[in-house]
């Protein structure tokens, strides 16, 4: 058995799940109304620092968290950019069951790099 086949054959299973077809068809629809677009990339900018800062230990600043939270409630009371979070979301957790599963087979935990 091939490793990069069957990683190939797994990477086509995502793309054909209900979750990434639903990720898909919901990111399209959010990011047709430029106002969503605009805050959507923010929102996803600041998510990106904060979980940077705190891999390195640092606190995102204050201000940058209640933009953040600011954002993200918008995003939410907006029907098609909360649902394509919601979206995002659930394909994420598909896709940290199936690292988590592949991570226990090979015996390495992702608890095993925190101190």
């Amino acid at each position: 058995m091939n490793v990069y086949d069957q990683a190939n054959f797994l990477a086509r299973a995502l793309k054909e799940s209900e979750e990434f077809r639903e990720f898909q068809r919901l990111k399209k629809i959010a990011y047709e109304d430029a106002t969503n677009a605009a805050l959507l990339d923010e929102y996803k900018k600041l998510q990106f620092r904060m979980q940077a800062k705190m891999a390195s230990g640092e606190t995102l600043p204050e201000d940058d968290m209640q933009r953040l939270t600011q954002i993200g409630t918008l995003l939410q009371l907006n029907q098609d950019a909360g649902a394509y979070l919601l979206a995002e979301f659930r394909y994420q957790k598909l896709l940290a069951d199936v690292f988590r599963i592949l991570s226990d087979a090979s015996g390495i935990s992702p608890d095993m790099f925190a101190r």
